[in-house]
């Protein structure tokens, strides 16, 4: 690995089958201990429920309110600042409560790949 310094460039972000957008910020199999990603949820959306195979995942809350659920843990409100931990193999989704873009930073360790996703009914 080599120091660096990476810009946001939100001409880079993409819209998963999942239901929300992903920016890159990190994610090199040159850093293959850990991924972070900018996600956004629009307004009313929930995302897919879904598991991350052999990588965990947390989400740190950056702007708008939501609510999490995560594995069997019953739902949660969450906010700016708030962090959310997420074992490999536990069912997760997300939904944007709010009348603004939910955003947060999704950070995998060790690093997310297409591989390790899994779509799943609840």
């Amino acid at each position: 690995m080599k120091a660096d310094v990476r810009k946001l460039n939100l001409s880079d972000e993409f819209h998963t089958e999942e239901k929300c957008f992903i920016t890159e910020l990190s994610n090199t199999s040159n850093d293959p201990v850990v991924s972070i990603a900018r996600a956004r949820v629009e307004p009313g959306v929930t995302t897919a429920w879904h598991r991350l195979k052999g990588t965990v995942e947390r989400y740190v809350i950056i702007s708008g309110t939501g609510l999490v659920e995560v594995g069997d843990l019953p739902a949660k409100s969450v906010h700016p600042g708030d962090a959310v931990i997420i074992p490999a193999m536990c069912r997760q989704r997300i939904t944007n409560t709010g009348s603004e873009n939910l955003i947060f930073l999704a950070i995998c360790s060790p690093r997310f790949t297409v591989d390790c996703y899994e779509e799943i009914d609840a």
